[in-house]
């Protein structure tokens, strides 16, 4: 076990270079990590705070150059290609590797797999051809494409078989899922760290608001009953063991109103949902990330103050003065040079204190 840790000193590459891999960096610095990303940007916004190597992801050359200067690898988005985290295997290991992408990455492929582990889901069908679209069953639904869709892009809401036609030939009749609507009481997230060992450790549930598909706050502690919380971390841990990885997942769910909990989406890296973490827990997300990557103890994950994080969408980031006017606030901007609506600038995160 000892020749598989990573200790401090070592670097590590980040596939991607946005705000999960300017956060991971941060993190890396603290424990005395180096970190370096890599990204097809030249201006990436991770390299403000640490040394960034622009490349395609799939020019075989630049990652071969890229793995020889880092120690371990990691990725801060799931749309990595597969055939990027492959090519960077062949020179250094990858944490998390090929498997959690491929499921990620694909929403027919996710649900499958949700399912196989023993995760219940909404109901949900393939579309693939007109014949799928007469089929349908799973009304009212949200139809969404099963590649390259965040943050509410590539997906419609619709209520019949002559919507769902209509919004399929809008995303233009792209491999898609129609997943049920759910008739929800909440929304919730389990982030889940495993370390080389195989021994996992849950972030405390936060609870979720979306507003047009964008995740605007997170609550921790998140006020649902006793059963349900153990239900969702029972979820997160299970989904962690069942793709093997060594790294952090995200299970995004919902709890119904008859108090079921349902597998949503799954992310193998940072979350939005676990930004509270910074300010309000023992180890942040990313710290817990640097941990597992490099083989290193599991740190705590105790409640240091009640919290609540909210996303700084677009031009709501130019509020940054009232909120370093807030003693309970705790102000992250991303450094992006331009707000735009639907971006995340930054966010925010309120402390109970006292």
């Amino acid at each position: 076990m000892r020749d598989r840790i990573i200790p401090p000193g070592a670097t590590i590459g980040i596939l991607g270079a946005g705000q999960l891999g300017r956060m991971t960096a941060l993190a890396a610095a603290r424990l005395g990590y180096k970190a370096l990303s890599y990204s097809p940007e030249a201006d990436a916004i991770a390299g403000q705070v640490a040394p960034h190597m622009q490349g395609e992801y799939d020019d075989t050359a630049a990652l071969a150059r890229f793995a020889a200067q880092v120690d371990v690898i990691t990725y801060e988005f799931e749309n990595v290609p597969e055939a990027t985290v492959v090519a960077c295997e062949k020179h250094k290991p990858v944490r998390p590797g090929v498997r959690p992408i491929h499921f990620a990455q694909h929403r027919l492929r996710e649900k499958a797999f949700f399912r196989q582990a023993g995760l219940g889901t909404a109901a949900y069908q393939a579309i693939h051809t007109l014949a799928d679209v007469a089929g349908a069953t799973a009304l009212p639904g949200i139809l969404k494409t099963c590649t390259d869709g965040y943050d509410g892009k590539g997906q419609a809401r619709v209520a019949n078989k002559e919507q769902l036609a209509e919004s399929w030939e809008k995303l233009g009749r792209r491999e898609c899922i129609l997943e049920a609507l759910v008739d929800f009481q909440a929304e919730v997230s389990a982030i889940v760290a495993r370390g080389l060992d195989g021994r996992t450790r849950c972030f405390p549930i936060g609870l979720n608001d979306h507003r047009d598909g964008i995740l605007r706050t997170t609550t921790v502690p998140s006020g649902l009953p006793a059963a349900v919380v153990t239900e969702a971390e029972r979820l997160g841990v299970r989904l962690a063991n069942s793709l093997e990885l060594v790294g952090l997942v995200a299970l995004e769910m919902f709890v119904t109103k008859d108090g079921r909990v349902l597998a949503n989406e799954m992310a193998p890296r940072p979350h939005n949902s676990g930004h509270w973490t910074i300010d309000a827990c023992t180890t942040s997300q990313f710290e817990q990330l640097v941990r597992a990557v490099c083989g290193l103890p599991l740190g705590a994950v105790d409640v240091l103050a009640p919290s609540r994080m909210e996303n700084l969408i677009g031009d709501e980031a130019n509020d940054w003065l009232r909120y370093l006017s807030d003693p309970t606030a705790r102000l992250h901007l991303y450094g992006k040079a331009k707000a735009r609506p639907g971006r995340k600038m930054g966010h925010v995160t309120f402390l109970t204190l006292g």
